[in-house]
């Protein structure tokens, strides 16, 4: 059985592996754990060995993350430990999450709501939030779109926005085709898409016929096939997408910018359309069991190297030494 579960995964990974080519090295020290985190506290560390299982559901965004994360816990530090990623989405998985007996993770790619604060509180849940990395929203066109390859922010707002009435590229700008605007995104259970229309629409209407779909894969390949699409999502399922998507530089006012590694950063010239990404533990399990709360302080602890192999910005050392004593503290 263990072998099978280690199939799978495996499987997963290799279907990720795309990520790691398309981004950039990670700040590590050699030994697989971030430059800010120290291997000292973990189970493994100590030689323990664990058994048992860790779940995680929620964002779509932070599943690539996760995967790759949970397939090195499982190789790396404890083998006999079975842990489970899924991708509902960010406001499905908090569904799941937040009950009795609920997953022991909710990977989310936007922070958790008044709302479903106060469920945790009425099902006498302790959450506990982990930042893992930031992200970029990327906006992705055709490659055949030669037109649209550099837009302002204004002008991305007003083709998503329902009042901004842009039905043609030629309502863009007058040199652009007088063809039809086909607009592409996440739906409503994902947080890219609460992101995007809550930060950057500022919760108007969206334009008219936008695609919305559940499965990432679904959007790249949508998009991938229609010269007039324009679309939305994270900055990791575009890097691992370039032969299939262009991604739009955006001016913020300064000239254009291209979403990276680089530029994607609370401070970067990407800033406006940067996010953090996070998981929550339920820090009840987490005290019940004790692979979860090894799994949440691994996690930090690499949580620079994965971020980059998987087309996140990493965190700085301080946020990650810091994070790793919170966790430290649960103990």
């Amino acid at each position: 059985m263990k072998s099978f579960k280690r199939f799978l995964l495996l499987a997963i990974v290799a279907s990720l592996a795309v990520f790691a080519a398309a981004c950039g090295n990670s700040n590590n020290n050699g030994n697989g754990t971030s430059e800010g985190a120290s291997a000292e506290g973990t189970a493994a560390a100590d030689g323990e060995e664990l058994e048992g299982s860790v779940v995680i559901d929620g964002s779509g965004t932070v599943y690539p993350f996760m995967s790759v994360m949970a397939e090195k816990y499982m190789t790396e530090a404890q083998e006999g430990v079975s842990v489970e990623v899924s991708r509902a989405g960010t406001s499905a998985g908090f569904k799941k999450f937040l009950v009795e007996n609920g997953t022991d993770f909710n990977n989310a790619s936007r922070t958790i709501k008044d709302e479903e604060k106060a469920e945790a509180d009425n099902l006498g849940l302790d959450v506990h939030e982990m930042k893992v990395a930031l992200d970029g929203l990327t906006i992705v066109i055709n490659p055949e779109n030669d037109w649209a390859q550099e837009l302002t922010k204004e002008e991305i707002i007003d083709i998503f926005l329902a009042e901004g009435n842009k039905q043609k590229w030629s309502d863009v700008r007058s040199d652009f085709p007088d063809e039809e605007i086909k607009t592409y995104g996440p739906n409503e259970n994902h947080g890219t898409y609460e992101f995007f229309w809550e930060k950057i629409l500022e919760e108007k209407d969206l334009a008219e016929g936008t695609n919305l779909q559940q499965e990432y894969s679904t959007l790249v390949d949508l998009v991938s096939k229609d010269k007039n699409a324009i679309g939305f999502f994270g900055y990791g399922y575009y890097a691992s997408n370039t032969d299939k998507l262009t991604a739009v530089k955006v001016d913020f006012g300064n000239g254009p910018v291209e979403p990276s590694l680089d530029t994607i950063a609370e401070d970067g010239d990407y800033a406006d359309f940067t996010r953090p990404v996070f998981t929550y533990l339920n820090t009840n399990l987490a005290k019940e069991k004790p692979q979860v709360l090894d799994f949440a302080i691994f996690t930090m602890q690499n949580a620079q190297t994965i971020s980059s192999e998987t087309g996140f910005a990493p965190l700085t050392d301080d946020e990650i030494k810091a994070a790793v004593e919170e966790l430290e503290g649960l103990k």
